[in-house]
Formats: C-alpha cells, structure tokens, sequence
C-alpha cells in the first residue's frame, strides 16, 4: 500500500485529529442531549397525561447525531491512518448524514420555538382550569414550584392557586417562554455549531480521499 508524502501527510494526521475532536463533540452533543432529555425541571413540566412531547423531538435528534458522531468519529480515525479510500469515501458520506441532522435539530429548535412554548403554556392553562382534580392541581404546582411562578392563566380557579404567592412574583407563561427559550437556544446553537465544525472535516477527508487516489494513479 503506498504512503502519501509531502504536505497530504499533514492532511492525514490533522484528518486524525480532527477526528478525534469529532469524536470528544459527539460525546459533549450527546452529553446535551441527554441533560436536556433526563433534565428534572423538564421532565416534571412535560409530564401528565397530555403534555406536549414536540420539545424532545428536537432532544431525540440530537441524541441520535451525537451517537453517530461518536462511531463515525472512531472509524474516520481508522480510515485516517490506514489511508483507506473506502473509509474515508464512508465517513464523508457519514459526515453529511449528520451534517443534515444537526442543521435539522438546530433549525426546529429555532423554527418551532413558538409552537412548541405556545403548546407548554396551553397545557399550564388547561391544567390550570382543571385544578378541581387532583392531577390539574399537582400539575398546575408543579409549574409554581419548578419556574418559581404563578397565575397567568385566565382561569379563575387557577388563580385562586396564587391567592398565598409574593405579590411581585412573575406570571407562569412568561416563565415559560423564558425556560424554554433558553433551552432551545441551547439546541439550537449546538446543532449548528457542531455542523459548522463538520465542514472542516468534509473537506480534509475528500482532500486526503483525492491524495490516496492520485497516488495509487501514479504508482
């Protein structure tokens, strides 16, 4: 098997390189994703029956990126070093999946920000109306308790809920909007940093890719 010499040899141990900071993001990306997925303030205010379960579509694609990222990372160090057009074609074609993921996660957690807060707020409100059961009136505490807040919604019987809270404490769906605003953001800006990253790997791999096989070509 020839070698690549010269200045592509550098491309092959920065390749490597790159690879295994490819591989230490997908494990921060999946770090994340599993905070945000087991994360107890989200998980007691997405919980009851009825509870919107559009936030974690975001969550699960990022889990998914993550562990891939983690697999391709390992076997584009592999392909590096062994100089393997096969792996290298592999892991660039790998790399594109979840270049397309991580925009995917990233631009839902931007677009359908206002859905998916607009839906947390109508399950506070409907739980908040219902607080004459007992699964509306833990559900309507847990959402005080977790945000610090209470009342913002137009029911009367859930407001009769705040008649013992500060009198300068913030009205629920703001609190809302603010949590999951940051979360969000939070999903957002890690799917498209993580994918802006990956670029740079794209290239070194077709690079390298190109070198492997106009070497063979020559020899």
């Amino acid at each position: 098997m020839s070698k690549v010499q010269g200045g592509m040899r550098c491309v092959k141990y920065l390749l490597f390189l790159f690879n295994f900071i490819f591989w230490l993001s997908g494990l921060l990306v999946l770090a994340v994703g599993l905070w945000l997925r087991f994360d107890p303030e989200i998980a007691e205010l997405l919980t009851g029956d009825g509870a919107p379960d559009t936030f974690f579509i975001a969550v699960y694609i990022l889990l998914g990126a993550g562990a891939l990222m983690m697999i391709v990372g390992f076997f584009g160090c592999f392909g590096a070093v062994r100089e393997s057009q096969c792996l290298l074609a592999s892991f660039f074609a790998c790399l594109i999946i979840i270049f397309g993921a991580e925009i995917a996660a990233g631009v839902f957690g931007f677009v359908n920000k206002e859905q998916i807060i607009e839906e947390v707020q109508k399950f506070y409100s409907s739980s908040g109306a219902d607080v004459t059961t007992p699964n509306g009136t833990a559900i309507a505490s847990i959402y005080h308790r977790t945000l610090n807040c209470c009342g913002g919604s137009t029911s009367d019987a859930a407001e009769a809920l705040c008649a013992q809270a500060e009198e300068n404490i913030r009205d629920c769906l703001t609190a809302i909007t603010e949590f999951f605003d940051e979360k969000l953001h939070i999903i957002g800006y890690t799917g498209i940093g993580i994918a802006g990253v990956m670029i740079i790997g794209m290239i070194f791999s077709m690079v390298l890719c190109c070198a492997i096989r106009n070497n063979r070509e020559v020899i």
